[in-house]
C-alpha cells in the first residue's frame, strides 16, 4: 500500500509474470474464529495480513485466545474450546470487516457475557438487521442503532434454540452467523437459501470435526458439538485475483500466472462470466487445500464481448462486480447486469459508484435498482472517488490501464483491508500506478 491517500494511474506495459495473490479473506476470518473455539492448537498458513483479518484476530486475543505470529501470513492459535472465551469490557473493533461483524454477532450472542461490536465509518453504515432479526428468532438479544446499523450491543446469557430458517436474501455471512449460534443452541439449526452462497463455513466446520450436513442452498447442524484443532492452508483470494484476471484480459500482449487461487464452487461466478465474454483463462496444477479446491490461473489477453450476466451467477461473484464492470467497459457491445441489488449495501453503493466512475471516464452506464447496462467505449482521464471502498479503488486502477490519460483515484487507504501491497504487485506486473 502506498503511503499517500490517492493513486495516479495510467496505461502501463503488457502485464507479465507469476503473481502470489494474498490469502483468501473469507477463509482467513473463519480460520481464526474456528481455531479459537477448537480444543487444541491449530496452525494457519497463508493468513491474509490485511486490516480486516487482523482486526478479527485482535478481537479473539481480547477474548482470551493466545495467538502467535511466527512469521508473516502464519498464525498459531491456542484454542480455548467452545465454552472458553472470556468477556471484554471494551468495545470490540471490527474495522471495515462486515464478515467479521456478522459472524461474531452469531458467535457472541451465545456467550455468557455482554459484548459490543463497533466498526469504522463505512461498516457503521451497513445493514445488520438481516443478521440480528433471525438471531432473535433463536433467542438472541442484540441492539442496533435505530436504522439497524452498528454498533451491535449483544446481551449475553441467553438460552438459544435451534431454528429452521429460510433466508430472505442469500448471504453467506448471515448463514454463517446462524450456524455459529447453532453450535450453542438446543436442538438443530437448519439454514435454507433462495440461491446457494459460498460454503466456507460449512467446509471449515467439517474440517474442524463438526458433524454438519450441507449441500448447495442448505446447511444443518446440531448444537452442543466441540471443534477439534486442525491446520489450515489458506488459498489465494479469488476476489483479489479478479483484478489481475481482468487486467490481463483487457491489456494487449499480457500473460499472467496467478498461483494457487481458491476456486470454491460458490466463488467462481466471475470466471464463468469472463469466459462467456471470451476471456482466455486456463487452470493448471489443480489440487485441494484444507477442503478448498485450488489451481494456478493462467490468463492471456483476449478480445471480450458484452453479455447478459446470468442472474444465477450473481451470488457467486457478488464481490467481483467492480472488476467485471471494468471488463464490460472494454468489451465489444453492452453488458447487462440484473439481480445484483446486494451491491448497493456493500462497503459503498457499488452499482452507483462504479457507474459514476465509468461515466467520469466517458462511458454511458444505465442504472437500474438491481443492476446496470454498461456501454463500452474509449476510456478517458478523470478523478475517481472510491468512497473508501477497496474494491472500487482497485477496479479503477485496472481501468486506467486502458485509459487515454491519467486517472486519479482518491482515498485508497482501505485497499489494505483486503489486498495489502496491491500497488507494489501491480507495478511489478506492468501497471502504470503511483
Amino acid at each position: 500500500m502506498s503511503m499517500g491517500k490517492h493513486w495516479q494511474a495510467r496505461a502501463g506495459t503488457p502485464l507479465r509474470g507469476t503473481l502470489a495473490i494474498p490469502g483468501d479473506k473469507s477463509v482467513s476470518h473463519r480460520s481464526i474464529m474456528f481455531a479459537a473455539l477448537a480444543d487444541g492448537v491449530s496452525k494457519i498458513d497463508g493468513f491474509l495480513e490485511g486490516e480486516d483479518t487482523r482486526a478479527t484476530a485482535a478481537i479473539f486475543a481480547r477474548l482470551g485466545v493466545q495467538i502467535e505470529t511466527p512469521s508473516p501470513s502464519q498464525r498459531i492459535v491456542h484454542g480455548v474450546g467452545i465454552d472458553g472465551l472470556r468477556g471484554c469490557d471494551a468495545a470490540l473493533d471490527c474495522g471495515n470487516a462486515g464478515t467479521g461483524m456478522r459472524l461474531l454477532a452469531g458467535l457472541l450472542a451465545a456467550q455468557s457475557f455482554d459484548s459490543t461490536l463497533v466498526g469504522d465509518a463505512s461498516l457503521s453504515k451497513r445493514p445488520m438487521r438481516r443478521v440480528t432479526l433471525p438471531l432473535a428468532k433463536m433467542g438472541a438479544r442484540i441492539d442496533t442503532e435505530g436504522d439497524g446499523t452498528p454498533p451491535l450491543r449483544i446481551h449475553g446469557g441467553q438460552a438459544l434454540v435451534g431454528i429452521d430458517h429460510t433466508l430472505e436474501v442469500a448471504s453467506a455471512q448471515v448463514k454463517s452467523a446462524l450456524l455459529l449460534a447453532g453450535l450453542y443452541a438446543q436442538g438443530e439449526t437448519v439454514v435454507r437459501e433462495p440461491h446457494p452462497t459460498r460454503d466456507y463455513t460449512e467446509r471449515m466446520l467439517a474440517a474442524f470435526g463438526v458433524d454438519i450436513d450441507f449441500s448447495p442452498g442448505y446447511a444443518r447442524l446440531r448444537g452442543g458439538q466441540r471443534l477439534r484443532a486442525t491446520d489450515v492452508a489458506v488459498p489465494a483470494d479469488v476476489s483479489s485475483a479478479a483484478f489481475f484476471l481482468v487486467a490481463a484480459s483487457i491489456v494487449p500482449g499480457s500473460e499472467l500466472r496467478l498461483r494457487q487461487v481458491g476456486l470454491n464452487p460458490r466463488r467462481t461466478g466471475l470466471l464463468a462470466a469472463l469466459r462467456m465474454m471470451g476471456a482466455d483463462i486456463r487452470e493448471e496444477h489443480a489440487g485441494v487445500h484444507g477442503g478448498e479446491p485450488v489451481a494456478d490461473l493462467v490468463v492471456r489477453h483476449a478480445p471480450l464481448r458484452g453479455i447478459e450476466v446470468p442472474e444465477a451467477l450473481v451470488p457467486d461473484m457478488i464481490d467481483e462486480f467492480p472488476a467485471l464492470f471494468v471488463a464490460a467497459a472494454c468489451a465489444e457491445g453492452p453488458t447487462v447486469v440484473r439481480g445484483a441489488a446486494e451491491l448497493r449495501v456493500k462497503e459503498s453503493d457499488r452499482l452507483g459508484v462504479m457507474a459514476a466512475g465509468l461515466r467520469t471516464l466517458g462511458l454511458q452506464v444505465d442504472e437500474t435498482p438491481d443492476g446496470a447496462t454498461i456501454h463500452p467505449g474509449p476510456l478517458g482521464s478523470g478523478v475517481i472517488e472510491s468512497y473508501d471502498d477497496h474494491r472500487i479503488a482497485m477496479a479503477f486502477a485496472v481501468a486506467a490501464q486502458r485509459s487515454s490519460g491519467a486517472v486519479q483515484i482518491r482515498d485508497v487507504a482501505t485497499v489494505a483491508t483486503s489486498f495489502p501491497g496491491f500497488d507494489v504487485l501491480a507495478r511489478g506486473a506492468g501497471f502504470g500506478l503511483s
